[in-house]
């Protein structure tokens, strides 16, 4: 019984540690002394300018961007509205290029050395269509503009600080692809501190850093106030297809960081993102961190140089632990004496078969990667799709989904732990049969649940069968978590703390209550300590993982760190014991808690469900369609489509990256763009012109030569696309504003096919208008708008 109090007391403290560690700041008051950062008076700021959205040139985006001058005219920092265009070729879709006039605001406090490199903090002030967007980014706008404050309340810095709020960063990164690419003031910058959201709440993270960040890594160690980093999340950060806009400033070759907060995820990009859903200790734990870093390296006499980049991570509180590379090697060496010893010492004390070693690895590898299969399995089993708006189910129910899997991923490590010691070989099985249940859900191959499935199948079946030794099991277990943490530091060191850490703190348990073969209150009390406090740690790792991929695997490393702390408390003695039953209730409550997912109706005025519709003229033939997004909401969006006494269809339209349902609808007249294709004068080049309507935000275009040509410029931006005969390419302008004008150099005589979509952030006014919502349900995007569409051709 008291190894089973043992457990019970790690996984409870544990949780605890990790929750304490999750927790926010308190919002400090107006009232604060000058020098430190008030989150309540950058909320001021965020309620004031996420009032509605405000896209890129939209009348609302201006409004915010008179604000933010206005606040900067208040702290004297000179601000300006510095134009430009922004143009990026995509590096995710073939052929497409996105494009669009940015008005940047920059405002400076000079500092002592006006030629020393500037600090530069960055945000941007635009957001999606049909979002405030409170977190994304005002918070990081308001974020800014209070560090600044406090900058200033603390006297002349070294060097210049720049405060750069971007514009048009939901379209493309296009206000910092000007800046860093065509604005002469970013040949000063010397270094850039990012703050993004990706989110509503939770603990900011310091999740990128620019390449040999070995000083600025040292600096944010010194200086950071309860920090969340790890070098993992910056090496896993560099292999995702993500990008901010401080994308654009290491593409320059400028020196810089990230911060965002990525918890409570539905209000991303969403009309939830109020200033009202916005966490206001998230917001003070963000600007508690830009303070510290961005006041060091303001009065620091230099910037970061580049230098070989560290391992490192925070603990609790403000601890971050950092090391060179190589020191890997020497925690490994500590490692293998400590199992030396453990294991020696243990077989001394009581003899265990070799085998016991071999069969302990085997749980190890089955527990990691039948979780995997498990998970996949829970995953399907909550009905809800892979992809972001698919996954919106699981977001509106965000916490206890995570409970569901915690609880299933801990309660199969602990049923691998208890059934070691007995003769049956089921358990081996349960991995398969849930792939197979996968697939089953998802009404094709799984190929996750089925290779995690066999894998760990064929790992069990030689693994269970006879009784192992708790002893052996935990030894052989950590052998084998040594030699994945060999492998790990050997090709990726960055990420090999993840391992490392838990396994030392394990052998350190290893050899001081001889792999477990001490008995007595003391040995059980050490475990126990040492487990709560290592996953404590993995909790915030884990938690982290969870917010940041909806990916089911990543939690196999998860539990095979938990294992090496938990496994001698897990794995019961040989004949009846109570503990036998703790893995499969914990595992059958995560598997109901899951079912309790998928039977939920999440949407609530707090948590509403997404609709889209839109109104399609197509200027061409004179016909018009309303259409909608197919999914949840339709007893909304069916009177949508049948206002005009048409039937739906589904069909996929080029400029529409989803299939979704057409209806017939009443035509009506709205003004078209105006398209010409110019030569420039004594020169070879052409110029495809697009003027949109007054009313008209957004255009997408799709080309097609009979003749290769190459597109050279974009609004006096330099662009290197090729335009292939016979192949469209798509050109979106996304800020209205001034006329598109698109220079393309062919290489002979042709023809250029010209297909247009412009959007109205309106419904048409002669259209029927539309039913109100209910409550649990919201526009998402740029939803209830008008788009017409049509095609044109030129010769040459």
């Amino acid at each position: 019984m008291g190894r089973l109090l043992a457990l019970l007391f790690a996984l409870i403290a544990g949780s605890y540690l990790a929750y304490l560690d999750q927790q926010l700041p308190e919002s400090q008051p107006v009232s604060i002394s000058p020098l430190e950062f008030s989150g309540e008076r950058a909320f001021q700021d965020v309620n004031f300018m996420a009032a509605v959205p405000h896209p890129t040139g939209s009348v609302a985006n201006a409004n915010v961007r008179d604000a933010i001058v206005g606040k900067m005219l208040k702290y004297g920092l000179s601000p300006e509205v510095r134009p430009g265009v922004g143009v990026q070729v995509s590096k995710w879709t073939r052929n497409l290029v996105v494009a669009g006039h940015v008005e940047n605001i920059v405002g400076i406090i000079p500092g002592r050395d006006r030629n020393a490199p500037a600090l530069a903090l960055m945000a941007h002030y635009d957001s999606v269509p049909g979002s405030p967007g409170a977190a994304d980014d005002l918070m990081g706008v308001a974020v800014a503009l209070e560090t600044a404050r406090a900058i200033q309340a603390r006297g002349v810095p070294a060097r210049d600080v720049v405060l750069l709020m971007t514009d048009g960063e939901e379209a493309g990164l296009l206000g910092a692809n000007h800046f860093f690419q065509r604005d002469p003031l970013a040949r000063r910058i010397g270094f850039v501190i990012n703050l993004e959201a990706r989110g509503s709440a939770g603990r900011v993270q310091m999740f990128q850093t620019s390449a040999r960040n070995g000083e600025l890594i040292r600096v944010f160690q010194e200086t950071a106030r309860r920090p969340s980093s790890g070098s993992l999340s910056v090496m896993l950060y560099e292999l995702m297809p993500n990008d901010t806009d401080l994308t654009e400033t290491l593409k320059a070759g400028i020196a810089g960081m990230n911060y965002a907060i990525i918890g409570r995820q539905f209000d991303y990009h969403s009309p939830t993102s109020t200033a009202r859903n916005l966490a206001r200790g998230s917001l003070q734990d963000m600007g508690d961190q830009a303070l510290a870093m961005s006041r060091e390296l303001a009065f620091a006499s230099r910037l970061p140089e580049p230098a070989p980049s560290p391992v490192y991570s925070n603990l609790f509180g403000d601890t971050v632990i950092a090391y060179p590379a190589w020191f890997g090697w020497v925690i490994l060496l500590v490692v293998a004496v400590l199992l030396a010893f453990a294991i020696r010492w243990a077989r001394h004390s009581g003899e265990f078969p070799a085998t016991d070693l071999a069969r302990g690895a085997g749980a190890f590898a089955f527990a990691g990667v039948g979780t995997a299969a498990i998970l996949e399995f829970a995953r399907r089993l909550t009905g809800a799709d892979f992809g972001y708006l698919e996954q919106r189910f699981l977001l509106a129910q965000v916490d206890r989904w995570e409970w569901a899997i915690m609880l299933t991923s801990l309660g199969f490590m602990m049923l691998t732990a208890a059934e070691l010691s007995r003769t049956r070989r089921w358990v081996a099985f349960l991995p398969l049969a849930a792939g197979l249940g996968a697939c089953a859900l998802a009404g094709e191959i799984d190929w996750i649940g089925v290779v995690a499935g066999v894998v760990a199948t064929a790992i069990g079946w030689f693994t269970f069968g006879r009784p192992v030794s708790r002893k052996g099991a935990w030894g052989g277990g950590l052998l084998f978590s040594f030699g994945l943490t060999v492998v790990l530091q050997a090709f990726a060191p960055q990420a090999a703390f993840v391992l490392a850490w838990p396994l030392l703190v394990a052998a350190v348990a290893a050899a001081a209550t001889s792999l477990s073969a001490k008995r007595g209150v003391l040995s059980l009390v050490l475990l126990a300590v040492i487990a709560a406090a290592a996953l404590g740690w993995q909790g915030g790792l884990s938690h982290s993982a969870f917010e940041s991929m909806d990916l089911m695997p990543i939690f196999a490393v998860q539990m095979i760190t938990a294992a090496m702390v938990l496994w001698p408390l897990a794995q019961p003695d040989w004949g009846r014991s109570p503990a036998r039953i703790i893995g499969a209730t914990v595992l059958l409550g995560g598997l109901a808690l899951t079912l309790i997912v998928r039977s939920a109706d999440p949407w609530t005025p707090r948590y509403p469900a997404i609709t889209y519709v839109g109104y399609q003229m197509d200027q061409d033939t004179g016909r018009a369609w309303r259409f909608a997004l197919p999914g949840v909401g339709r007893y909304w969006t069916d009177q949508v489509l049948k206002a005009d006494g048409g039937t739906a269809q589904r069909v996929k339209q080029w400029w529409w990256g989803r299939p979704h349902d057409m209806a017939p609808a009443k035509p009506i007249a709205e003004p078209s763009p105006v398209i010409g294709l110019f030569r420039e004068d004594g020169r070879d080049t052409l110029q495809l012109s697009v003027a949109l309507p007054a009313e008209a935000r957004t255009l997408e275009l799709r080309v097609r030569s009979t003749t290769q040509a190459q597109l050279t410029g974009l609004n006096g931006a330099p662009l290197a696309q090729v335009l292939p005969a016979g192949q469209w390419v798509r050109v979106a302008w996304v800020t209205g504003g001034p006329p598109l004008q698109l220079a393309l150099k062919p290489l002979g005589p042709g023809r250029l096919d010209v297909n247009y979509v412009a959007g109205f952030d309106r419904w048409p006014r002669a259209a029927i208008p539309l039913p109100a919502r209910p409550a649990d349900l919201m526009p998402w995007d740029d939803s209830d708008s008008t788009f017409v569409t049509g095609a044109r051709a030129f010769t040459w």
